[in-house]
């Protein structure tokens, strides 16, 4: 049985903490050094089998051309504001040096001349595309091998270079391009540590305990640790999206210090009705820790479910977050009762400070800073579940309505791919992206890569450079280049709109459905679109296609386990549709905030901006995956107390009321440490920050203290309704209900009731 089991567990682990902690800082140091040793650099590979843009970047590959690589861009402008490059000749003498010099960094393998373009006219410059037309912007573009030959200390050289001209050179010099992208450092290392501070913060004035708030805490820091270690060591083996860290160090914080806080909670139960540390610990293992492990194995299997929509960096990326929540799990269960065992009778009353706060007479905080256990246990949360029991109908449609009214705005959702130009001004690669837009037009920040095969039909090349050109979302076209040894041509071609904006995945699309298949004809001959817009645009269309079958997929998969723990029917059928209006609500909000600017200034939003077109599909797999988490320490202790007593009304009440303090503190944690990642300068985690928030708030509010309450009580006893011939087939024995403490200590269990 699994709480017998989590049961020695715990209590082992309680009677010898220090050798728990000791193995855990080996695995830890282990864990780091396996990371330095054989670690990899995370890298973004937004391509999936079958799409077009994958089929273009094989034979960008094949011709050899160097534009499979990354690439950097430096844009210039005479700090003059009335000089031109066309008139000015010290202008010129400068954009000549910085052009030898970028040149000159290692591994480049080669740059544009504007200076030189210059020199042969100021048209040839103007229709190479390397000056604008009034002559006041340049642009050097600087190409570099794949990123796997590569480091951030290209990177450096290269913003070193640009730091040390500008004193030098009258020019206003700004960078951008994907090498910044790729080897930028990730701003989730102060989101971290704002979400540590406050969830610190919400723990101590939980537990009014210094000891009590570091221990979940102590316990989060190791399992991260451990977990994005051997992310970094599957960095070496495969491609890990970039973003993988951020997420997993976002989820693994937020669950591995609410796991954390429901295990603890448990414990001071234990410890204030008498019992020794080493047994209250292996107890709260057993009883809290059973859910913990169904909804930590919920969350895992949400996220590996995202293999469905067959984009490889969307199934690496949900393993290496995978990675740390089952680590999370794994400390919850032997690390923390071994900080549980060594804390000893400590944690059974308020330390200094917490006593302090009592005798200044702070009672409501005081009252609101209790453990869950002792008399005064959840009175307050007691009269408001009761309240909303007597009045179910009007709070069950007022939420509903509620959450239904923030859901809307989903009908507008729009993916796309969030560019240089949703970042803050602060950053160069905004104001370069900013002086590109402004000389050369918004869709030179986000060109098309045309790849041909003429093979069997050597005019093609003319009939397609002429048909793209004269496309009305094209607004040039710059040289074919022609690899000798292969005949594989590429078309670099600049949309007339920006990488984000609709209008440009309406002309790749027109160009591959209508302009390409006439260009081409009938013959051999082939041509496929790439580029990183692009790649977006294929990526958004898959994750859009597959997400139904992923969500089916997922809803099909949480039902059943529900049925397994809970033995019934419409508690996990129920369960299922309210987390659907939570994750639903959170769309629609992000869906306000983003594409229509609602509140975006208070995020650091400057730009409204598309929806990443792989957030959706993820966002989905982690939030059913945490909504689960609060559903089952939820109900698990309705389920406890409707076998206790057979009563629908009372379970619910007494249910609900015991387990709302801590769900309420989990979830304000959760919001803390998800929201503090909303403040990023990245979209994509402000994205991913404030959907996670959003929804942890939603649910563990609205659904779990007013929907859940009404509904169940609308339910009556039906809630546990099971046909007789499906409770034969299914297992025996309870998969993650708390039948109180009868299993773990072998005592008999009271009868279950399953209703027929």
């Amino acid at each position: 049985m699994l709480s017998k089991a989590l049961l020695r567990l715990g209590a082992s682990a309680a009677r010898h903490p220090w050798r728990v902690i000791a193995a855990w800082l080996i695995t830890a140091t282990l864990a780091v050094l396996a990371a330095v040793a054989f670690g990899g650099r995370n890298a973004d590979s937004m391509t999936a089998p079958g799409l077009d843009s994958q089929r273009a970047a094989e034979l960008i590959e094949r011709a050899g051309t160097g534009q499979e690589g990354m690439t950097a861009q430096v844009v210039v402008t005479p700090l003059d504001d009335g000089a031109t490059f066309f008139d000015d000749d010290g202008a010129r003498t400068a954009l000549t040096r910085l052009r030898a010099e970028v040149k000159r960094l290692p591994h480049v393998l080669g740059t544009s001349d504007p200076a030189g373009a210059l020199d042969a006219g100021g048209d040839t410059a103007v229709r190479g595309g390397l000056v604008s037309a009034d002559g006041r912007i340049a642009v050097v573009r600087v190409q570099y091998p794949d990123q796997s030959r590569l480091s951030a200390e290209d990177l450096d050289a290269l913003v070193d270079l640009g730091d040390r001209l500008r004193a030098e050179l009258p020019l206003r010099i700004e960078m951008g391009g994907n090498l910044f992208y790729a080897f930028s450092d990730p701003d989730g290392g102060v989101s971290e540590l704002i979400g540590l501070l406050a969830a610190a913060a919400i723990l101590f004035l939980a537990f009014g305990s210094l000891v009590a708030a570091a221990l979940p805490i102590g316990m989060a820091v190791f399992g991260l640790t451990v977990g994005v270690a051997t992310m970094t060591v599957l960095a070496g083996v495969t491609d890990v999206p970039t973003f993988a860290p951020v997420l997993g160090s976002m989820v693994g914080l937020g669950v591995g210090i609410d796991y954390a806080l429901f295990v603890l909670a448990r414990h001071r139960e234990y410890l204030a009705r008498g019992l020794d540390p080493h047994e209250a610990a292996g107890r709260a293992v057993a009883t809290a820790g059973r859910p913990v492990v169904f909804a930590g194995g919920t969350v895992v299997v949400s996220i590996l479910g995202l293999a469905v929509a067959n984009v490889p960096f969307m199934t690496v990326g949900g393993l290496a977050v995978s990675i740390v929540v089952l680590t999370m799990v794994l400390a919850s269960v032997t690390l923390l009762p071994a900080f549980l065992g060594a804390a000893g009778p400590r944690l059974a009353r308020a330390g200094r400070i917490g006593r302090a706060l009592q005798t200044r007479k702070l009672g409501r905080l005081a009252r609101w800073r209790d453990t869950a256990a002792g008399a005064a246990h959840a009175a307050g949360w007691r009269r408001w579940i009761g309240h909303v029991s007597r009045h179910p109908v009007p709070y069950a449609v007022g939420a509903a309505g509620l959450l239904l009214t923030a859901t809307l705005p989903v009908l507008g959702l729009r993916v796309g791919l969030p560019d240089d130009g949703s970042l803050p001004h602060s950053r160069t690669e905004r104001r370069a992206y900013d002086l590109v837009a402004e000389g050369f037009g918004p869709g030179t920040n986000g060109p098309l890569v045309i790849a041909a095969d003429p093979t069997g039909d050597p005019g093609v090349l003319d009939r397609l450079v002429g048909a793209v050109a004269a496309d009305p979302g094209i607004a040039s076209v710059a040289p074919t280049h022609i690899d000798r040894a292969t005949g594989i041509a590429t078309l670099v071609v600049f949309p007339t709109t920006s990488p984000q904006d609709k209008a440009t995945a309406d002309t790749i699309a027109r160009l591959r459905t209508d302009v390409l298949p006439t260009a081409i004809g009938h013959g051999t001959a082939r041509a496929h679109i790439g580029g990183a817009a692009a790649s977006l645009s294929d990526v958004g269309q898959r994750t859009s296609q597959r997400l139904p079958v992923f969500v089916a997929a997922v809803l099909a998969m949480s039902f059943l386990l529900l049925m397994l723990v809970f033995r019934s029917i419409l508690v996990p059928l129920k369960a299922v549709l309210l987390n659907l209006l939570s994750i639903g609500a959170a769309y629609g909000i992000m869906v306000a905030v983003f594409q229509w600017g609602w509140g975006g200034a208070l995020i650091g939003l400057e730009a409204t901006v598309p929806i990443v077109s792989f957030i959706p599909m993820f966002l989905f797999a982690i939030l059913f995956g945490l909504s689960m988490d609060y559903e089952v320490f939820l109900l698990s202790r309705v389920r406890e107390e409707y076998l206790r007593t057979g009563d629908n009304g009372t379970a619910i009440v007494e249910g609900v009321s015991r387990t709302a303090r801590i769900i309420t503190s989990a979830a304000l944690i959760m919001v803390a440490v998800f929201m503090s990642f909303a403040v990023a300068e990245d979209p994509s985690t402000k994205m991913f920050g404030l959907g996670l928030a959003t929804a942890i708030f939603i649910d563990a509010t609205v659904v779990r203290m007013v929907l859940v309450p009404a509904t169940m009580t609308l339910l009556g006893r039906t809630n546990w309704w099971l046909p007789k011939w499906l409770d034969w087939m299914l297992p025996r024995g309870p998969v993650g209900t708390d039948d109180t403490d009868a299993e773990c200590t072998g005592e008999a269990p009271r009868p279950r009731l399953v209703d027929r």
